[in-house]
Order: C-alpha cells, then structure tokens, then sequence
C-alpha cells in the first residue's frame, strides 16, 4: 500500500534496497534481540565496532553508522521507549524517535528511507498508538520536507501492517 511517498510493506527490514534502514535500537547500539539483532546480524562486525565508537544513545535520539554488508548506505540507529502505561512521556519520546530519524536523514541527503515499527516488539508499545505516532510523524515531516522520494514503514507481522494500512488511510 502507498499513500503518495509513504509506502507500507511486510518483509524483513535488512532486505530493503533504501538509501538508510531505521534501527529499533537499545541505548548502547551494541545489539539486541528483534530488528536490532537482526540489523546487527545482517550488516557483519563492523557495525558493532562503529557502534562501540558512538557511546550509546539516549531514549528519542537518534544516530547514524554505515550499513555495511547491508544493501542500505546507512542505518539510522533511534531508542524508542519503553511502554509503561504512557505515563513516563512515551508517546513524546516515541515521537522524537521518528523526528531525530528523519533530522539526521535529511542531514545525509537520504532520499529512500524503511522504518521499522519502533518500540512495539520487546518494548511494548501499543501498536494501534504506535502506528499513529510513526504516520503522523512522518506527515509533518513530509509536508515542510520534500526531498524524500520514498519513506517505507516495515511490518514484521500481518497484524501490523494491517494496523499502519488502518491509520494511514485516517
């Protein structure tokens, strides 16, 4: 499905042939399970050592490493947050999450870009709130930035591509 430049698609996020890969990281960089594990797995070693150089990063930011064995140029490593119930600032700190992400893609004239769904696996984050977040988030960007050509939201599961198919056609 397709909404102008945002796409949604069901497949494995290291596979996508995009200028950057969004990494669900953890605060270290150092990999994890889920995406994480996944990106670190697919891109070799050398992720790992350029990580090790970034010192980790905080919930809502965002960082940037080379993609290596990865077909993506780049991959832009973002900490969303843990789901507590919503009371610790998760929806603003899951929102910084996507704004960082586009920030530093437009700081690397990055044209093509695949989120995954950010803090809905081990994380916990609704994905119905999750979904809405990540789609309107990227709308504000698109509509002050247009040099994207593509944005891709990456669904692990059906259930979730269902779910972004939903909100993005709200």
């Amino acid at each position: 499905m397709s909404d102008g430049k945002i796409q949604l698609i069901q497949t494995d996020i290291t596979t996508m042939n995009v200028d950057a890969i969004v990494n669900a990281a953890n605060v270290t960089l150092l990999g994890g399970g889920g995406v994480d594990g996944a990106i670190h797995r697919s891109a070799g070693p050398e992720l790992l050592e350029e990580c090790r150089s970034l010192g980790g990063c905080p919930t809502g930011e965002a960082r940037i490493t080379k993609g290596y064995c990865l077909k993506a140029k780049f991959i832009i490593h973002t900490v969303g947050p843990i789901w507590e119930g919503g009371v610790n600032r998760e929806p603003e700190l899951l929102a910084s999450c996507y704004r960082s992400s586009l920030q530093l893609a437009e700081d690397y004239i990055i044209e093509t870009i695949a989120f995954p769904s950010i803090s809905t696996g081990v994380y916990g984050y609704p994905i119905q709130q999750a979904s809405q977040i990540a789609i309107r988030e990227v709308r504000n960007f698109l509509a002050k930035k247009s040099f994207f050509k593509q944005l891709s939201f990456v669904c692990f599961s059906a259930n979730d591509l269902h779910t972004y198919q939903q909100n993005l056609q709200k």
